[in-house]
Formats: C-alpha cells, sequence, structure tokens
C-alpha cells in the first residue's frame, strides 16, 4: 500500500492551477480544438501475485514513446505507475467471474508543472469462455470530454469483444485525427472483420465548460436542496466526501459538483475514486473533493478527521454535517436557485442531458453574476497595464447584507484569488465570466 500511496502523491491528485495568461484563455488550455484526440491508451489487467492476491498491472500501452528527454521520461513512468492504481481503486480483492457489468469511469491527474491529464476508463470482462478476471482500458487524454470518451470506449469494448488486434487499427486512425473544434463532429473510418468498414461519428459539445458534465447524475440522487448545501461548503472550500458503490457514479456526480462552480475553478485536492490505499487522504487538514467507495464508509469514520459533509449518494443524503450548511448562502439567493432547480426536476422527462446541463449550469452562473458580476468595475488599472482588485470597494457596493456577510467570506477562498489573479492580468472584459 505504501508504495502506492508515493506513485498518487507523484502524481499529485489535485486539480490544475489555472494556467498563465488570460482568463478567457483558461479553457482552451485544456480544450483546444486540433489537438491529439489522446495521448495514450493502456491495457491494465490483473496479474495473481505469490500471496494470492491480484495486483493491477499495465499489460499494454499505445502508441510506445521513443526518443523521450530525460524530464519527459520521468514524468512518463510516474504517470504509468499510478495508472493501474486508479483503474482498479477497490484493492486486490478480486476473483475470476464468468459475468460483469462493464462500468465507465474516470480519473484526473496532476503533474507537477500543474498540467492535468484525465484517465476515461471502461472496466470490462474479455469475451471468451469460462471464468476470468476484468481488464481496464484506459484512454489518457488532456481534453476534458466526458461524453465523447464514452462513445470511444463503446467502440473499443465492441472491437475487444472480437480481438484485440482490431483495436489497434482504431485507435490509430482516432490518433491521426484532429480534436473537434466545439459542435464539429470529426468522422473517423474503422475496418471490422466480417462487418466491413464503419463509419464513427464523434461531435463535441458546443459549450466547452459542459464537456465532463452530466448534471442528471446529480439530479437523479440528491434533492435540489442538498445540492446547494453541497455547493455552498464547496464554495467555502471545505472538505466533501461522496460515497457511492459505483465507481461511474462517484465520478459523474464529483464532476458535476465541481462543474457548479464555474467560471471559478476547485483548487484543491480532487480524486472521484480514492484508491483503497490512499483512504487516509480524508485525514488531510486542506480542502478536498474526494469520492470513495460505500464499502469503505466504517474504515473512513474511523479516521481522526476535521470536519467534512459526508453525502450519501446511494440513499441520497448527508450522513456527516458540519452543522451550517443551510445558512452559508443568502436566503433570497438561496431560494431563487432552489425554484430554478425544482422546475427543472419536474420537466427532467422533457429534457435532453444537454438541456439540462445548459439549465443548471445557467441558474448557477446567474447566481455568481448576481453575487460578484460587479468586480470588473473594481479593480483599478494601473500605467502598466496590469490591475489591482480593490476588496473592500467590492464588498462595500453590494446592498444587500447577507450577500456582502457571504461575499466577504468567498473572497477569502483560494478560488476566488486565482480568478481575481487571473483577471487583474487581462483588460478585456470576458462575456460570461461572472
Amino acid at each position: 500500500a505504501s508504495e502506492g500511496k508515493d506513485e498518487a502523491t507523484a502524481a499529485e491528485n489535485t486539480p490544475p492551477r489555472v494556467p498563465q495568461g488570460k482568463m478567457g484563455e483558461r479553457s482552451s488550455a485544456f480544450y483546444s480544438a486540433g489537438q491529439f484526440f489522446f495521448e495514450y491508451l493502456v491495457v491494465v489487467s490483473l496479474k495473481k501475485m505469490p500471496d494470492g492476491h491480484y495486483q493491477p498491472k499495465i499489460t499494454y500501452q499505445f502508441p510506445k514513446r521513443e526518443n523521450l528527454l530525460k524530464g519527459q521520461k520521468e514524468e512518463e513512468e510516474r504517470l504509468l505507475q499510478a495508472i493501474p492504481l486508479f483503474c482498479f481503486p477497490d484493492g486486490n480483492n478480486w476473483a475470476p467471474v464468468t459475468e460483469f457489468t462493464s462500468e465507465t469511469f474516470s480519473f484526473v491527474l496532476t503533474n507537477v508543472d500543474g498540467s492535468r491529464k484525465i484517465g476515461y476508463c471502461r472496466r470490462l470482462l474479455p469475451s471468451g469462455r469460462g471464468v476470468q478476471l476484468p481488464e481496464v482500458f484506459c484512454i489518457i487524454s488532456c481534453l476534458g470530454c466526458f461524453g465523447l470518451f464514452s462513445k470511444i470506449l463503446d467502440e473499443v469494448e465492441k472491437r475487444r469483444q472480437i480481438s484485440m488486434a482490431v483495436i489497434y487499427p482504431f485507435m490509430q486512425g482516432l490518433r491521426e485525427s484532429p480534436f473537434p473544434a466545439p459542435g464539429k463532429t470529426v468522422t473517423i473510418r474503422s475496418f471490422i472483420p466480417e462487418s466491413g468498414t464503419e463509419l464513427i461519428e464523434l461531435t463535441r459539445p458546443v459549450d466547452a465548460h459542459l464537456e465532463h458534465v452530466e448534471f442528471q447524475a446529480l439530479l437523479q440522487r440528491l434533492s435540489p436542496h442538498l445540492i446547494l448545501h453541497i455547493f455552498a461548503s464547496a464554495m467555502l472550500e471545505r472538505r466533501l466526501i461522496f460515497l457511492a458503490e459505483e465507481l461511474s457514479v462517484l465520478s459523474q456526480c464529483i464532476h458535476a459538483v465541481a462543474a457548479l462552480l464555474y467560471p471559478f475553478t476547485w483548487a484543491h485536492t480532487y480524486i472521484p475514486v480514492v484508491p483503497e490505499c490512499l483512504l487516509d487522504t480524508v485525514c488531510c487538514p486542506t480542502p478536498f473533493m474526494v469520492g470513495i467507495q460505500r464499502r469503505h464508509l466504517e474504515r473512513v469514520l474511523e479516521q481522526p478527521m476535521e470536519e467534512a459533509l459526508i453525502i450519501d449518494l446511494c440513499e441520497g443524503k448527508i450522513i456527516r454535517a458540519v452543522g451550517d450548511e443551510e445558512e452559508i448562502l443568502p436566503g433570497k439567493l438561496q431560494n431563487e436557485m432552489l425554484t430554478s432547480l425544482n422546475r427543472h426536476n419536474n420537466n427532467n422527462n422533457v429534457h435532453t442531458l444537454e438541456q439540462v446541463n445548459a439549465l443548471v449550469s445557467e441558474a448557477f452562473v446567474h447566481f455568481f453574476v448576481r453575487l460578484v458580476g460587479h468586480y470588473a468595475s473594481h479593480i483599478k488599472w494601473g500605467r502598466s497595464g496590469s490591475g489591482s482588485f480593490q476588496e473592500r470597494a467590492f464588498c462595500k457596493a453590494i446592498a444587500s447584507k447577507s450577500c456582502r456577510r457571504f461575499v466577504k467570506k468567498f473572497v477569502k477562498t483560494n478560488m476566488f484569488s486565482l480568478f481575481i489573479e487571473e483577471a487583474e492580468k487581462s483588460r478585456i472584459p470576458h462575456e460570461g465570466k461572472g
């Protein structure tokens, strides 16, 4: 277990610091079109150890990298060491089975320089007779677009049921295709024995900040009331622990909670599925947002923990709270958001996933605009072109007492500071940034 710990710490599992540059470039650093779709496809299989337990190991990597510089080689080795741990975060008590439902989940690894890579995983049982062990196909990419990669993994799984050899030409074709711009489609030709040539269309959503998100996953499991408690706690950068048995539920819901903070970015430890050997992450005194399999709840509760919000996604309830969650957000704005979320909930079956994403995101962005949207007029610009944020005047300008009280806390958070740091560098106003 201690080995795994070092590997994951080396991979620094925290979300990225916002890259240097203008605020409007924040997302383009992760989402620019024309990049490679992915860096690696790796297959992680379970290998039996002398003690009878199974350990996840990378059994295949595409492409193999040649001629890497020393620093790149070290980074690649660190990445390849951390991947198996996150593909099988649920420990090593596996046994061969005849049936297994495929699952899709993702994880985030952050490099020393703050750049982030996302691992998109499909855990499946290879086709064949008799009992077998599940294996994970993991695509490592710098691009955040969960829906698109789920579709790619569907194609990988379809080919895996025929033979491993059919996967490589498909992935090679994908690697040679440029990542489409928002709203655009790329078509990949792929040959499958006995089926002939197929054309696979991969379309990228129009709205880049919603590419990694399914708010529906959150709305199906938690009441709007609880979602607002979680949002309020995240805004004040508290510790959040999510529980669920399925890896897919954990990763979907945690990505959704992080996306509610847009245009701000969660800047602390962020692990959608915590590997079993890293459970003591919950003892961390700093803020974190982590997902833990429900079977480990007893162990988590035994840890010497600071105050944290523990959310059970299976039961749809909060099992440990700080106690003031109801009072964090200004009452009037909280009620407006509740009305808005309840409306989406009632129309659940009418909306597509994209519509739900847009409606929910709009409600939260609107909240930020109402609360801190006047930030730009409180940046004082010097002759040299750099700005300095006038915090006191900014807070004073808020008429409502309850809003002012809340904003005074919010301006002290890391995510607000990062946001303002970027704004101070850029004189160009950006629409929709609150």
